[in-house]
């Protein structure tokens, strides 16, 4: 059997991680701070790794994601442990085990490793890879040298080998589910991008994109067009946030259809708007929890109660941005803690990040004491942050265990299935899908652009950092021209870029942002991005980098590591379920205003899309 060598990297291009951060769910994280010790009643649970170091004599590896380097014998029980890492597409005889060094003892494998690593160094053999393993918690990284993975069979599905995946192996990662699309319709929406990354497998965010031509409702009479976004972050499964997909976009549009038939020179007022918004979420909310039940009731069959309750058993958060051409008003609506940001051009050239939507959960005061007033005298309706102690997000679809009766409850689970109720649960419904919505006028001349993202987006980045990002985005875009095809016919580049070129101009060192230090929000209610603390990243502009034409996968990019090959990679090599421990799903999508070309089509964007076989027409008719 062939030997794998393991050994440990000894090369750094920035100071030594000298920190360990133990995260929210336990596991320790690096910090990239350049201080040697660590204070004991640090608020985060630091503690120094410098005696570590001095035992093994080794260097930490570069990366604010790296605890610290491995030898063969912490390989081989990281590995036993059940922390497995797989590359695609391995052959049968890459998949063999270590041979017997794997079983040596400490201090004998430290001293074989560290040899190699000196020799490593001297020859700068080509087939040295970097790897990455989990033990008890704690990630190691280092080096394999030799023609085959160190690896070990683990689980029935095949995953086994310990191997940071590759920068261009993590491109073709964060690429493989992007799409951009190009709108031609002259109403002020020229273009959007959407890209997702999954954590969780299978991944329980979903997204829904539609555009609805209105007969005889815009100017002169000319029909105008209703465009929706929508990202959905599900939770304890994904089956709800599907039903949104699938669903909820048809739900809006039927009450906004209703509100503007009935109003007078089809002009409904902004809050008759607002009010078929509501109702559309609040009724398809009721057909997932309530109206599902009665069914099943009625049925008497668990395989049909298994299929029609679990978007109620499970949850979502929705946010649904809703465009009308003719007003050019935006209306943002947010049941839970999805987030969307607007970014404006300002004076001084620079970006401008306004808050489009508030983050609904139990730590949002706001929000805990509208909960507190509907159900007074429980006053553990909200308990460390989350309801009844248990549900972080204040409003979302599903979720059923927080809205049914006690006896409906009891019912079904007699009957068929469900979860023992809370024990503090006292006056459902507890969570309300009903979204807060906001209104903006869109200003295409000034280059609006909104970011619609999951929360996963937002624990990794502040506001003025996204609107920054896509900033800088479009400056790099327009320089190097290659934004400038715009097609709407046969699919092949040529036309008009002109809502882009006319943006980069600031000049700007770092991101083109106001305020682009901030950490705190201009709204209320929205959290900091807690994986900045969690890995403990400082600084900004200087760690973000441009290497997307999809504006989406840009922000993921640098959400995930920008610059930091290494924090990238490793973030992106980690497997479901561990990888939910440093890493949410991530769905994000950046709609471009502005005014482009007119010739009715909506077209895929080739160059920022993964393969070519998506629908080239998204348009339809109410």
């Amino acid at each position: 059997m062939r030997r794998a060598a393991v050994v440990l990297a000894s090369r750094l291009s920035r100071p030594l991680l000298r920190r360990v951060i133990r995260s929210r769910n336990g596991v320790l994280l690096t910090s990239s701070s350049t201080s040697s010790h660590a204070t004991s009643n640090d608020a985060l649970g630091i503690r120094s790794l410098s005696s570590r170091r001095e035992r093994v004599g080794a260097s930490v590896l570069q990366s604010s994601m790296h605890i610290r380097t491995f030898s063969v014998a912490l390989v081989s029980a990281g590995v036993l442990s059940g922390a497995w890492y797989y590359r695609q597409g391995l052959s049968s005889s890459d998949t063999q085990t270590a041979d017997a060094s794997t079983s040596a003892s400490p201090t004998a494998s430290v001293g074989t490793a560290s040899a190699g690593a000196r020799g490593a160094q001297a020859q700068q053999s080509p087939s040295t890879r970097k790897a990455l393993v989990v033990e008890k918690g704690n990630l190691f990284t280092g080096t394999i040298t030799g023609n085959e993975p160190l690896s070990k069979d683990t689980d029935d599905y095949g995953r086994k080998v310990l191997e940071m995946m590759t920068p261009e192996q993590v491109t073709q990662k964060l690429r493989k589910n992007e799409e951009s699309y190009l709108v031609g319709r002259g109403a002020g929406v020229v273009r959007y991008d959407v890209v997702q990354i999954p954590s969780n497998d299978p991944i329980e965010d979903d997204h829904a994109e539609k555009i609805i031509e209105v007969p005889g409702m815009g100017e002169a009479g000319k029909n105008s067009d209703w465009m929706f976004w929508g990202v959905f972050d599900g939770h304890s499964g994904w089956t709800t946030s599907a039903k949104l997909r699938q669903t909820l976009i048809s739900f809006v549009a039927r009450e906004l259809n209703t509100t503007y038939t009935n109003a007078t020179a089809n002009t409904p007022s902004p809050s008759s708007i607002d009010q078929a918004i509501k109702q559309g979420f609040l009724r398809l909310d009721h057909e997932i929890v309530l109206a599902s039940v009665d069914k099943v009731l009625h049925q008497k069959s668990k395989r049909y109660a298994a299929e029609l309750l679990a978007p109620a058993l499970s949850g979502s958060c929705a946010l649904l941005s809703f465009y009308d051409s003719r007003s050019k008003e935006l209306k943002v609506a947010c049941t839970g803690d999805s987030r969307a940001v607007l970014g404006r051009r300002g004076g001084s050239g620079k970006w401008i990040a306004t808050p489009l939507s508030i983050d609904q959960t139990g730590g949002n005061e706001e929000e805990a004491a509208r909960m507190r007033r509907e159900h007074p005298g429980e006053p553990d309706v909200v308990r460390n942050g989350r309801v009844l102690g248990g549900l972080e997000p204040s409003r979302a679809f599903g979720d059923a265990s927080y809205k049914w009766p006690l006896e409906i409850q009891d019912k079904l689970k007699k009957g068929f299935f469900g979860r023992t109720p809370s024990k503090l649960l006292r006056t459902p419904p507890y969570v309300t899908a009903e979204p807060v919505i906001t209104t903006t006028k869109v200003q295409p001349e000034n280059g609006d652009f909104v970011v619609m993202a999951t929360d996963g987006l937002w624990e990794m980045l502040t506001n003025e950092e996204v609107v920054g990002l896509v900033g800088q985005w479009l400056e790099t875009q327009a320089k190097s021209s290659s934004l400038t095809s715009h097609t709407h016919s046969n699919g092949k580049n040529g036309g008009d870029a002109s809502w882009l070129t006319s943006w980069f101009s600031s000049q700007s060192k770092g991101l083109p942002v106001e305020n682009a230090n901030k950490k705190d929000t201009a709204m209320g209610g929205q959290r900091a991005p807690i994986r900045q603390q969690q890995w403990g990243i400082e600084g900004a502009g200087e760690r973000f980098v441009v290497a997307d034409k999809n504006a989406a996968t840009h922000l993921v990019r640098n959400a995930l590591g920008g610059k930091d090959e290494d924090q990238l990679c490793a973030l992106l090599t980690l497997p479901s379920p561990y990888s939910r421990r440093y890493r949410d799903d991530l769905t994000v999508e950046v709609i471009f205003f502005g005014e482009g070309p007119s010739n009715g089509n909506v077209t895929l964007n080739r160059e920022a899309s993964a393969g070519s076989d998506a629908s080239a027409d998204v348009k339809s008719k109410l």
